[in-house]
């Protein structure tokens, strides 16, 4: 490497440097909520329940002993309304799971569910999914509703802001480990002059 490389070198280190370091303290809210919303979503099915409902089972495996849909939904709507009537019962999804012969009703507008029996209609479990707005705060998504943002948009730029932001602190944070052993390797072998 010679004199110029040497310096052309210091000056990319002082750049990248730089842009690590301006681009960390702007975006170090961003990636503080992504890391915590990440550690409890990577949690969530060994919470124990508490941040997502574990998932109860029902009397019958078997689809042909389950009540029909529509009379499981109006299950779980009833108990919803017994229990919150100022909730909203318009039905987001339901997540049929024939293997534990349980049906979970999740609603639209909050984050409650509620998983009935298949087969009997029994209301096995109400409970809050954390999960949902965590995942809603991890993507960026829970500012959509209040910025009155909707089809997704916000959600796709700030996906891709900071999927930019972590590739440029992965390039720049290797060059800033990388950067110095060079030059001090180029230091090593120049040769002194006559």
């Amino acid at each position: 490497m010679n004199r110029m490389n040497t310096k052309q070198q210091a000056s990319l280190l002082r750049t990248f440097r730089s842009l690590h370091r301006y681009t960390g303290a702007l975006l170090f809210f961003f990636f503080f909520w992504i890391a915590v919303s990440g550690l409890f979503l990577g949690w969530k099915k060994h919470s124990g329940g508490a941040i997502l409902p574990s998932t109860q089972r029902g009397t019958s495996q078997s689809l042909t002993e389950w009540m029909p849909v529509d009379e499981l939904a109006n299950r779980a709507i009833a108990a919803l309304e017994a229990a919150d009537p100022q909730a909203g019962t318009t039905i987001d999804r339901m997540d049929l799971r024939p293997g534990k012969g349980v049906v979970k009703v999740r609603f639209e507008g909050h984050h409650t569910e509620v998983q009935v029996d298949g087969a009997t209609g029994e209301v096995l479990q109400m409970a809050t999914r954390h999960s949902d707005w965590l995942e809603a705060l991890h993507d960026g998504s829970i500012v959509e509703g209040p910025l009155g943002i909707g089809g997704g948009y916000f959600k796709l730029v700030y996906t891709t802001i900071m999927a930019l932001a972590l590739l440029i602190f992965t390039i720049t944070g290797f060059w800033l480990w990388y950067g110095p052993k060079r030059l001090r390797a180029a230091k090593r072998h120049r040769k002194p002059r006559d």
